[in-house]
This record gives C-alpha cells, sequence and structure tokens, in this order.
C-alpha cells in the first residue's frame, strides 16, 4: 500500500495493490502497518462505520463535528466515483483554509484518512456511488455541522459540468469565514490532544 500525505496537516491518502484474476479482484482498503508507518499511529478505534449511496452531481458536505468531541474518519468508495475533499477548517492550524481532493474509484481504489477537526465533503461522480467509512464516534445530530460547499473563500473544487444536488442543511449551511466569527469551528490545539486520547 502506498501513502501520500495530503496538502492539509494530518491527512493522507492510501492506495493499495489491487490483485485481478479471473474471478474478480481482491484488496484491502486499510493496511495498520502501511497506516502506521505513514500516519505514526494505528487506527482510531472504531465507534461506527457509515456507507451512503449518491447519483451524479451529489455534494454532500462540508461536514465537521463539534471539537470536543471531534471525530477521525477513513473513507474508501466501494462502488462508483467520486471526488473526495479534505478541508482544514482546525483555527491555528498551519494549513488553516486550505483543502486537498482525491479521486476515489474503482480503478485505483484510494482511501482518505481525515484527522479529528478537519472538515468532509465529497462529489458523486456518476450514478450510485456507494461510500463507506470508519469513523472515531457515534453519530450524535446536536454535534454535526456543515459548512457551505459552494463558499467561493473556499474555492473547492466543485466540477464544473454538474448542477450541485445538495441537502437543505448544506444549502443552508455558512461559509466558512461565517462560522469562524460564530465560534463555531474547531480550535487545532484541542484536535491534537483528542488525537492523543484516542491512541494512548
Amino acid at each position: 500500500m502506498r501513502a501520500r500525505p495530503l496538502r492539509v496537516e494530518g491527512a493522507y491518502e492510501f492506495t493499495p495493490k489491487v490483485f485481478p484474476d479471473e474471478r474478480g479482484m481482491f484488496l484491502s482498503p486499510y493496511q495498520e502497518p502501511a497506516f502506521v508507518l505513514a500516519v505514526g499511529h494505528p487506527l482510531f478505534p472504531v465507534a461506527q462505520s457509515n456507507h451512503s449511496k449518491s447519483r451524479r452531481g451529489v455534494v454532500r458536505g462540508v461536514h465537521y463535528t463539534v471539537t470536543p468531541p471531534g471525530t477521525a474518519k477513513y473513507v474508501f468508495c466501494s462502488r462508483g466515483r467520486s471526488l473526495d475533499i479534505v478541508v482544514d477548517i482546525r483555527v491555528g492550524s498551519p494549513t488553516f483554509g486550505l483543502w486537498d481532493a482525491v479521486l476515489l474509484d474503482q480503478q485505483d481504489h484510494r482511501a482518505v484518512y481525515f484527522p479529528v477537526g478537519v472538515g468532509h465533503a465529497f462529489v458523486g461522480l456518476e450514478d450510485d456511488t456507494v461510500m463507506s467509512y470508519m469513523i472515531s464516534s457515534s453519530y450524535v445530530a446536536e454535534q454535526e455541522l456543515a459548512l457551505d460547499a459552494l463558499d467561493p473563500g473556499l474555492a473547492l473544487p466543485i466540477p464544473q459540468d454538474i448542477t450541485p444536488v445538495r441537502s437543505p442543511r448544506d444549502t443552508a449551511a455558512p461559509t466558512l469565514a461565517e462560522a469562524q466569527a460564530q465560534r463555531l469551528l474547531p480550535v487545532y490545539e484541542d484536535c491534537l490532544k483528542i488525537e492523543e486520547t484516542l491512541f494512548s
């Protein structure tokens, strides 16, 4: 498995080796030795796994969890194609305001690690795109927040050839600047402390 650090501090892309044969193929989306070598610790204790199906043009996010408790994620596209986007919304982070994007598809079978406190968005690039991910904390509705994925200040790489399909919650979400002014964003130092407790 190959690992590549992303532009957002603490986030990584992982590309597994694929073993095809006449029956189909086999791969391991998560491999602990490669993860530890890249990130410096094993994957967080998994509290919940999530699964979503989206049609082409669906834009989900930018989603994040109130910190504390915060949430880390490991994301994989098990069917279809998506553009997965990590956004650094941690106030005080050396990469605050930056984003990076990874194409998740059925050719390279990449996965993405999201450290505690960063934002997550993705775009369905074809119908029946299935996203599967493991997270470090259970879902609690009132702790889940969103930012506007179409915020010009973020300038996320939403493809120009799609018409974004979004939920009412995501459509009404504040911009990064508005959320920062309202003190809704995670603090970088708090995120690091929470990550330490996950792996101690």
